[in-house]
């Protein structure tokens, strides 16, 4: 249930805040929403980190079909790639990398920040 709510509330602030803020920005956020959610460091950074993927990879491939322009082939000849449709799956991984980290460090807070359980004399 919080794997699924933290990728829906990803993309919806990735994709509705993506075009007016810059990616840090949206990191940040997508930590607070980790931590908000207490969500285990796994599901968190998988959750976060295929919805900001996802959401990259779409808006990349929809920019280059809307708009046709030569730029991505002018960029793939420049990085070495055969194919500009490479540029978007780097898009994607990319997309991936930042939010899984992002989602990953807001979970990990909130497990800094838990209250430690006493251990006694004797710890098991």
């Amino acid at each position: 249930m919080k794997f699924t709510a933290l990728f829906v509330l990803t993309v919806l602030l990735v994709l509705f805040l993506g075009p007016y803020f810059s990616y840090p920005y949206l990191m940040g956020v997508i930590v607070i929403l980790a931590y908000l959610m207490a969500s285990n460091g796994t599901a968190s950074f998988f959750a976060s980190g295929l919805a900001m993927g996802l959401v990259w990879l779409g808006k990349a491939i929809s920019i280059s079909i809307e708009t046709g322009s030569s730029l991505p082939d002018k960029m793939a000849i420049l990085m070495g790639m055969e194919q500009s449709n490479l540029l978007w799956v780097a898009t994607g991984v990319l997309g991936f990398l930042l939010g899984g980290f992002s989602g990953l460090t807001g979970a990990l807070l909130k497990n800094l920040s838990k209250p430690k359980r006493p251990q006694g004399m004797y710890r098991y």
